[in-house]
């Protein structure tokens, strides 16, 4: 009976748990003032630890299972019934919709489109011969025990776009995102990142926001993004962090680099004797969003998003290749679970990774840095995007 009762308080408040967290995921979604967004978390925080006793205090002190079902409910009337309501919702998503969803991402595949995926992990800290926890206001959580925040994810993914231009058959791009200036990791490491990109030598560089994360660190851009080398052209949108941090003086620092700031706009240019068409999408933090009334159709198009939020616009707007960031992975995954917390409208959906959605590709980077310098199971990464071409037995237009 002890054992049954356990495991109904586990699967209640794992529900009333994933609730509340899906809550806080969603609201972090919207362009709101972070001082709100930070009060908002710590009140859910303070909400689950509330749940978990209620259910607790349930066990203890109920004479039958019945008595779950209303953990919230000491009184009679309408807050029994209620309590009651809420308790079945819990259990409904503890026993059923979070292990359904779960088994469900671990079966979930990698798109058809990406052809192979070669990572090499480099430490930084080892490289360097000292961890590179700099000064950033949350820098103790860097010497947390098996933190992998300085181990750092070079990956070669190889990309069969459909329409893609025979000419651009092995074009590159270097998907770069989330950098998160704060003091923590300090400059060395972002230097010894970059000097690897450089190794690369990308044809594209794409920069998908969150640059900037404190109001001193915008120094930082030009000596550390200005050792980036490239063979065509460097992009950049701003992020949610970015928005916080003199955005102005984001975009101008990183055209002192070389890197073009496409905003809430989109640019055409020539590669390889072909038309590219470069979207930026900056939304919600930044409005009004992209206009394409006067983009012209038939082009390749290539979008940088700093949220994978937009996905559902870059598909209605016949985007090819969408690059994002913002999610992070969710810095920490957790063995079968994966991700939790990921502020995303979405959930966790697209927290990291390949997710094709006709007719747009996705690719969401785990981003280099963070505001809490935590990764867990989710190492920073730099992506290098190696696009092919569809193969000639199954040939597609662009229309």
């Amino acid at each position: 009976m002890h054992l049954v009762a356990i495991v109904w308080i586990l699967g209640l408040g794992i529900g009333h748990t994933a609730l509340l967290i899906f809550s806080v995921n969603w609201w972090y979604s919207f362009p709101l003032p972070s001082r709100f967004l930070s009060c908002l978390r710590l009140a859910h925080v303070a909400l689950i630890l509330l749940g978990w006793t209620a259910f607790t205090q349930a066990y203890f002190h109920a004479d039958s299972l019945s008595y779950f079902f209303s953990p919230f409910a000491f009184g009679s009337g309408f807050g029994q019934v209620a309590g009651r309501a809420y308790a079945l919702v819990c259990g409904l998503i503890g026993f059923g919709y979070v292990p359904l969803l779960t088994i469900r991402r671990l079966l979930r595949g990698q798109p058809a489109a990406l052809l192979s995926n070669h990572t090499s992990t480099v430490d930084v800290a080892s490289r360097l011969g000292y961890k590179p926890i700099g000064r950033g206001k949350y820098r103790i959580l860097a010497h947390l025990p098996g933190n992998e925040v300085f181990r750092v994810d070079f990956a070669e993914r190889s990309l069969e776009l459909p329409g893609l231009p025979s000419a651009w058959d092995g074009l590159t791009i270097l998907h770069l995102s989330d950098l998160h200036f704060c003091g923590t990791p300090d400059r060395a490491f972002y230097q010894q990142v970059m000097d690897q990109c450089c190794a690369w030598q990308p044809d594209l560089v794409a920069i998908t926001g969150d640059i900037v994360d404190s109001d001193y660190h915008h120094r930082w851009i030009v000596p550390i993004l200005g050792r980036l080398r490239w063979r065509v052209a460097a992009f950049g949108i701003l992020g949610n962090h970015d928005a916080r941090r003199e955005p102005t003086l984001v975009r101008r620092r990183l055209r002192r680099v070389g890197v073009r700031v496409l905003a809430n706009c989109w640019e055409k240019l020539t590669v390889r004797d072909e038309p590219l068409v470069i979207i930026g999408h900056e939304g919600p933090w930044f409005r009004p969003g992209p206009d394409l009334s006067t983009c012209p159709r038939g082009t390749f198009r290539l979008c940088l998003s700093h949220t994978p939020d937009n996905i559902g616009w870059a598909r209605q707007q016949e985007v090819h290749l969408m690059l994002a960031g913002h999610n992070h992975g969710g810095q920490i995954r957790f063995p079968l679970i994966g991700s939790v917390i990921v502020p995303s409208y979405y959930g966790r959906r697209y927290d990291c990774g390949m997710f094709h959605e006709t007719p747009t590709l996705l690719h969401v980077s785990r981003g280099l840095a963070g505001k809490e310098p935590v990764r867990y199971n989710c190492r920073p990464e730099a992506a290098l995007l190696v696009l092919r071409c569809k193969k000639a037995s199954d040939p597609l237009r662009i229309t």
